[in-house]
């Protein structure tokens, strides 16, 4: 079959799907607006299949595998979605989901005449595959058709064409899906095992965000009857990060599931009893006054994100439950008594598994209730004897310690329950912070931490976790949300080499997966970089050398570009360069993003203000910043981290920006860029470039 006769069968079977999909469109009803439950529920599936139909009229599907089912099977082509859709009036399936069973060959054959299988309900299912298409619809037209693998030619495995002509296109404001260019390596981490923290290294640019936000697509839709959107959550590093990924899960047909940061999370848990102090202010500490690496390893952060401080933590909750049953008894009214061993038996017998201040809540209404009861008993009505009985009590209870966590938190900083073991200019600025009821980053593990022991989860338990830019967590922060489930079901994604946050995260991943067993565990690389052209990537691993560790170097698909240019620049002619290098980008017309990184902030105000000021609409990039717009952007190296531009200028690449301590910053600004790379550098070029 030539590739017009293909193209043309192919878009005569795209006309007829969609317009199969828009009369079932056209057939549904309007919403109900009753109070029937049995009405609402049926309508809530109605409109359910509704947006999974107005995904499919978008792009009914991306992928076609001919697939003969052995021994005896007949060869069916399968037709590859974003929503499975059946063909009206039948069960015949028009479309099936991406994330049921038999698409998983499309993503894991990688060629050859040897079977293919897939795990069904049934059991594992073998056959051949004949043909493996890729497709680019748009607006009901076939854009590209790619043929990927055809049975009997000459080439043996499947080619990469498709994947390189997606990898190519320019990106926008926002996080797009990878449904129709998924990687085996990445489908075997989606349909992981639900029941295990995953680990997931990936070097920059190898899609692991996008894996994880795939792989909460997929649970929900393998594990319909035990998971539930609502009850899952992503974590990411700020909000605008936030704001990047938004369009990927609603593109999917996934809504509900909890967005949001470790801070924000921390702070409503605590019921917005302590606000955060600045984070800007936090990193321009560590980023732009030049920490030494003995000040990063003393650094608040790693000593409150550790293990070893959650042990100090543990020791004052310890000591408070133990003051939490009296020692002495109870006595409302002469000769009525309850027993100090009383109270102890109904406080280690009655509240099981309660948190701290439940127990103490309960025990105090259990006292009331005895002495309620032993006054009638008596036959006591007498009022002022019943008002004496009852300001005992109420001074006898006052007594039982009664703590929030942030008051709990602040006593092991000052005063009489300073815990020795506390660095002393640690424990004076954090309580002098706390007063004023602010808290640090490196506060938020250990106040939530402590709020779960006191009071527990004020909701139900996560189904689901996702934890972006892990290699920035503690060990507490992690054990923090561990405690959030009843069984570990995590995604736990980030990159060693991009750990930038040294003052508070982790240098091995041992250092997270250590608190959990064994059995409990997966681990995945993601070594290859879909992200940047191979110039790039090659270049930014030489940054890194020596410091890769444990950690493998990027591994970039064979897609050529640009060479990567580090460019001398004098003092007085940089901001006019970095000026015309923008200028010239944009008239060539081919980058739709364009992001100038500079090392500070102070830095990238002066290069954002010279560009407006010449006729560049460019925009500056803070740290509190709720979204990234696109278009052209002037970034602070450290706020870049998770982003890709189409092309990247890096301000200053010079000894002075970019010691040998700076490698990991470095690295992340030269791997946010897709196509194009340059580096201009006043003065001596930074060591980490060598020659």
């Amino acid at each position: 079959m030539t590739v017009q006769s293909a193209y043309q069968e192919e878009q005569d079977r795209l006309t007829k799907s969609l317009n199969d999909i828009m009369t079932q469109l056209q057939a549904i009803g309007p919403r109900y607006k009753g109070d029937d439950f049995t009405e609402q529920m049926l309508d809530l599936q109605q409109e359910e299949r509704r947006l999974r139909l107005e995904i499919s009229r978008r792009e009914p599907y991306f992928g076609r595998v001919d697939f003969e089912e052995l021994p005896d099977g007949e060869m069916k082509p399968l037709y590859i979605g974003k929503a499975g859709v059946a063909k009206k009036d039948s069960n015949e399936l028009l479309v099936i989901d991406w994330r049921a069973p038999a698409a998983s060959v499309f993503y894991s054959f990688t060629g050859g005449e040897s079977p293919a299988s897939y795990e069904s309900p049934d059991g594992q299912i073998e056959g051949h595959v004949h043909l493996k298409r890729n497709f680019m619809i748009r607006q009901g037209e076939i854009v590209r058709l790619v043929d990927s693998y055809v049975r009997g030619q000459e080439e043996g495995s499947v080619t990469d064409e498709f994947l390189l002509y997606r990898l190519g296109e320019n990106k926008d404001n926002k996080l797009r899906d990878i449904v129709s260019t998924i990687q085996g390596e990445q489908d075997r981490i989606i349909r992981a095992d639900r029941s295990k923290a995953l680990f997931i290294q990936g070097v920059a640019g190898s899609g692991k965000t996008t894996v994880a936000l795939h792989r909460l697509a997929f649970l929900l839709y393998q594990y319909a009857d035990r998971m539930r959107a609502e009850r899952m959550i992503i974590f990411a590093p700020n909000r605008m990060f936030l704001d990047y990924i938004s369009g990927v899960l609603p593109e999917l047909g996934v809504g509900d599931i909890q967005q949001t940061t470790f801070s924000d999370w921390t702070v409503e848990l605590l019921e917005k009893t302590i606000s955060v102090s600045d984070a800007s202010e936090a990193m321009s500490y560590w980023f732009e006054e030049r920490r030494t690496a003995e000040e990063i390893e003393q650094a608040s952060g790693r000593f409150k994100g550790s293990l070893d401080f959650k042990a100090i933590v543990d020791e004052r909750i310890a000591d408070v439950e133990q003051r939490i049953v009296p020692v002495i008894p109870f006595t409302p009214i002469d000769r009525m008594e309850l027993s100090p061993e009383q109270m102890r038996e109904w406080y280690e017998t009655d509240y099981g598994d309660e948190t701290l201040m439940k127990k103490r809540d309960r025990l105090v209404s259990r006292i009331r209730r005895w002495m309620e009861s032993e006054l009638k008993m008596k036959g006591i009505a007498d009022k002022k004897i019943r008002a004496k009985a009852l300001t005992k009590f109420n001074s006898f209870t006052k007594k039982i310690p009664s703590y929030t966590a942030l008051q709990l938190y602040a006593s092991m900083f000052s005063g009489k329950q300073l815990v020795a073991s506390i660095p002393k200019r640690i424990a004076a600025a954090t309580a002098e912070r706390l007063k004023k009821e602010v808290a640090a980053a490196e506060d938020l593990a250990p106040l939530a931490y402590i709020q779960l022991q006191l009071f527990g989860l004020p909701k139900q338990a996560f189904d689901h976790i996702v934890i972006d830019e892990a290699q920035d967590y503690s060990p507490f922060q992690l054990e923090v949300l561990r405690l959030c489930q009843r069984t570990a079901s995590m995604t736990v994604l980030g990159d060693l080499q991009q750990g930038i946050h040294a003052y508070a995260g982790v240098q091995s991943w041992s250092e997270l997966t250590a608190l959990f067993e064994e059995e409990q565990l997966g681990y995945f690389e993601l070594n290859r970089s879909y992200r940047s052209t191979m110039e790039i990537i090659e270049f930014a691993n030489k940054i890194l050398g020596s410091m890769i560790g444990e950690v493998k170097p990027a591994v970039p698909v064979f897609r050529s570009g640009d060479p990567v240019i580090a460019e001398p620049v004098t003092d007085k002619e940089w901001l006019r360069s970095i000026a015309e290098t923008v200028r010239e980008w944009q008239a060539k017309g081919e980058y739709e993003t364009i992001s100038v990184i500079g090392r500070t902030a102070l830095q990238c105000e002066t290069i954002h203000l010279y560009l407006q000021e010449n006729g560049l609409d460019a925009s500056l990039v803070q740290s509190k910043q709720p979204a990234y717009g696109g278009g052209l952007s002037v970034v602070p190296v450290y706020l870049s981290k998770g982003l890709e531009f189409d092309a990247v200028l890096i301000a200053d690449a010079s000894a002075e920006d970019y010691s040998p301590l700076d490698a990991k910053l470095l690295y992340v600004g030269c791997t946010r860029a897709l196509h194009k790379l340059k580096l201009y550098y006043r003065g001596e070029l930074t060591m980490l470039l060598g020659e």
